[in-house]
C-alpha cells in the first residue's frame, strides 16, 4: 500500500467522543499558534522514545502535510534514550513511508519521508531534552502513562497534553505482533487526521 491510499483509508475511520474530548487541547493549541502566525512545535513524549512517541512524531507531521498546515515541526523524546524498535520502521514501511537508515549503531538514526520533495523526519532515541528538541515554546505531549506520571514537569514547555497510547511492547514475540503494531500505527494515525483536520 501506498502513503495516499493509508491516508485516505484514515478518513473513514471514527473517533470517539471519549477521544475527542482527549484530542481538543492538542487541537485548541495548534489553532492559536495558527490563527497568531506562530510556528507550532510538538514535542510527543514516551518513556524510551523507542515506539508510541516515534509513530506519533511521524504522523502528527505527515497530517500538518497533509492538511497544508505550514510551520508545524514535530519531534519526540523520552524520559531516557534507548533505540527506536526496529518494528515501528517495518510498520511504517508497509503504509507506504520510505525508510532510510542513516547509520547503524546501537541506537540508529532513521530517514523517514511522506513525500518525495520534502524533508525527510530525522528519528532517533533521545531524551526529551536533549538537543535535537526546542527548548521551549512548545507542547509536551505524554503518550504513555509511565512517563506521564514519572515525569512531572517538562522543562520550557507551554503546555502539557496527555494523549495516551497501550504500550504494543506487550505483544513482542508473539503471533499478533505484526498486527498489534499495524493497530497502534493506524489508530495514531486516525487520531492526528482528526487533529489536523480541525484546523482552519
Amino acid at each position: 500500500m501506498n502513503l495516499s491510499e493509508t491516508i485516505a483509508a484514515l478518513s473513514k475511520i471514527t473517533i470517539t467522543e471519549e477521544r475527542k474530548k482527549v484530542l481538543q487541547p492538542l487541537i485548541d493549541y495548534i489553532q492559536q499558534k495558527v490563527n497568531f502566525h506562530q510556528e507550532v512545535h510538538l514535542n510527543f513524549i514516551c518513556t524510551h522514545n523507542s515506539r508510541r512517541s516515534h509513530l506519533a512524531q511521524i504522523w502528527a507531521q505527515t497530517m500538518a502535510f497533509h492538511f497544508g498546515i505550514k510551520n508545524v515541526f514535530c519531534y519526540s523524546g523520552g524520559t531516557e534514550a534507548t533505540a527506536i524498535f526496529f518494528k515501528i520502521g517495518e510498520t511504517l514501511g508497509k503504509q507506504g513511508f520510505i525508510i532510510q537508515k542513516l547509520s547503524d549503531t546501537v541506537n540508529p538514526v532513521f530517514g523517514i519521508k511522506y513525500d518525495h520533495n520534502q524533508h525527510p523526519i530525522i528519528c532517533f532515541s533521545k531524551t526529551f531534552d536533549d538537543t535535537f528538541n526546542p527548548e521551549n515554546k512548545f507542547a509536551a505531549i505524554m503518550t504513555c502513562s509511565s512517563a506521564d506520571e514519572g515525569c512531572p514537569f517538562i522543562a520550557g514547555a507551554e503546555r502539557r497534553l496527555p494523549i495516551r497510547y497501550e504500550d504494543p511492547k506487550a505483544f513482542d514475540g508473539t503471533s499478533v505482533m505484526d498486527e498489534k503494531y499495524l493497530e497502534l500505527s493506524i489508530e495514531i494515525a486516525s487520531e492526528m487526521y482528526f487533529v489536523f483536520s480541525q484546523i482552519k
